[in-house]
């Protein structure tokens, strides 16, 4: 099913699917870093979901999952923890071949995913049942009860950590789960299912197809699926959502971005700059919440346009299976030269580029690798194209500002609200900055901070619902309200000369 030439076979096998047909073609999946073919997969489609989804409707209603006892669900969420965090050099290394993130990202954000399993396997065993107050002899109480079969579409810049954040609130509700990672990056997501499986995750619990836009839209589609999570472009959310409201099923959907970073001029420009790089630039540019636009005070503009293009042009870019890399290739030729046109087009309406905007000089192999000095424009005004619309790529743009109030109405022109940053150092502006800045997650002096406790998932067109948090593991389930009737008497509402209120 797979070519292991350069993949441990262990690591790349398909899960929970039936084999593929012989008409299907493979799709090779490269290395960003070198161009090179470093597997292949199954070009699977609405076949494959079909099956996928049938297997997984199983195992809901014929399977031990959902009625398991919370307590032994929970302890295997933890073995299934215990399980990848012993297998997490394998799955750092495999991701960064096929994403092309440095290894010192991929390693420090993947050894985090046992965390998502863990905790939603806290919540579980902490979940009680609310008992609602009632007018006589009654006692009321509610249940929760999992969904049913859920979809999971994971995008490539994040593929492991973003699957694990939504598949282990859906298991722990008692889901069962369909997957379809990006057609670029499933390699993680493969491991990651098969390392379940071996844990103790019974059969068809969670299962893979490994497709593009037709297993996409048919898995959004499909009328058994419950729940779609999804993360990816805004048309793509968009088509989801539409999909999903069709039947009144569920969806959870982060989208784009154009994260706002607001620095005041209270604060060290230097110190600032050198911090909010790495918003600008972790997994190459590559995030939703990546800080691509910067909205500086001019008393400290200058100051900061020289310092990040300095951090910028001092960013070590090479092999990323190499602990000294800092910036890795991008996803695919195509988004390189995206993000080459988007500089251009910053250049036509009259940005300055004061750090990066070509591609590196890298010997062989890297030479054909995806690669994208991390790039500064300056001089930028809040309408420019290169302000409003995503990039997805190492391109950071610095747009002045004068006033708070400037940096407000700025930060909120936009139509996706994901995520932004403030830096300052003046307490009650943070607080107020935050307060009035319209975006799903705001970070003060950091960036892109995480924990599965904290709610993630934007508004206006970044996207609906939450990912992580209580929100989403009480999103993976439907709430039933049981009314008990306690009274001693009979009931005779028909026999009664004054009944009294209809109760």
């Amino acid at each position: 099913m797979t070519d292991t030439s350069t993949a441990p076979a262990s690591l790349v096998r398909t899960a929970g699917v039936e084999p593929l047909p012989p008409a299907r073609p493979m799709r090779s999946i490269l290395n960003p870093a070198t161009g090179e073919v470093i597997a292949t997969v199954p070009e699977q489609g609405a076949d494959e979901v079909d099956r996928a989804v049938a297997t997984a409707k199983d195992a809901f209603e014929s399977g031990p999952w959902p009625t398991m006892a919370r307590s032994r669900r929970a302890h295997l969420l933890l073995k299934l923890a215990d399980a990848v965090e012993d297998r997490s050099g394998e799955l750092f290394e495999l991701e960064t071949r096929n994403n092309g993130r440095p290894i010192t990202e991929t390693r420090a954000q993947l050894a985090r995913v046992p965390e998502w399993f863990r905790y939603n396997a806290g919540l579980l065993v902490a979940q009680r049942d609310a008992v609602l107050p009632s007018d006589g002899e009654y006692l009321t109480y509610q249940r929760r009860a999992p969904l049913g079969v859920c979809g999971i579409i994971t995008p490539f810049n994040h593929p492991m950590l973003i699957l694990a954040r939504s598949l282990s609130a859906a298991l722990a509700t008692g889901n069962t789960v369909v997957v379809k990672p990006s057609e670029l990056t499933p390699l993680t997501t493969l491991a990651l299912v098969e390392i379940l499986h071996a844990a103790g995750l019974p059969a068809g619990v969670v299962n893979v197809v490994t497709g593009g836009r037709e297993a996409g839209e048919r898995l959004t589609r499909h009328p058994d699926i419950a729940k779609i999570t999804l993360t990816g472009g805004t048309e793509a959310g968009r088509a989801a959502a539409l999909a999903t409201a069709a039947r009144f099923a569920r969806v959870t959907a982060e989208l784009g971005g154009k994260t706002p970073i607001a620095v005041f001029d209270d604060i060290d420009p230097v110190a600032a700059a050198e911090g909010a790089a790495f918003a600008a630039f972790v997994a190459a540019g590559q995030s939703c919440v990546a800080g691509s636009r910067f909205l500086v005070q001019r008393g400290i503009y200058d100051a900061f346009v020289d310092a990040l293009a300095a951090r910028a042009d001092a960013i070590r870019i090479g092999d990323p299976a190499l602990p000294a890399t800092q910036l890795g290739p991008l996803i695919s030729a195509a988004q390189r030269d995206k993000a080459l046109r988007y500089v251009q087009i910053g250049r036509e309406e009259g940005a300055r580029v004061v750090a990066g905007g070509t591609v590196p000089d890298l010997s062989a192999p890297l030479d054909r690798g995806f690669y994208l000095r991390p790039t500064v424009l300056a001089d930028v005004a809040n309408d420019m194209r290169v302000a409003q619309e995503e990039i997805f790529g190492p391109v950071a743009a610095v747009v002045p500002f004068d006033t708070e109030a400037d940096a407000i109405a700025m930060a909120n022109d936009n139509r996706f609200a994901l995520g932004a940053g403030v830096w300052t150092r003046d307490l009650a502006r943070a607080h107020r900055v935050a307060d009035r800045i319209v975006a799903g997650m705001v970070w003060v002096n950091d960036h892109h901070r995480l924990e599965p406790s904290l709610p993630w998932g934007g508004i206006k067109e970044s996207g609906i619902g939450k990912d992580a948090g209580t929100e989403s593991f009480d999103d993976f389930t439907w709430i039933k309200t049981v009314v008990v009737r306690t009274a001693a008497d009979d009931v005779d509402w028909y026999g009664q000369a004054d009944p009294g209120r209809l109760n």
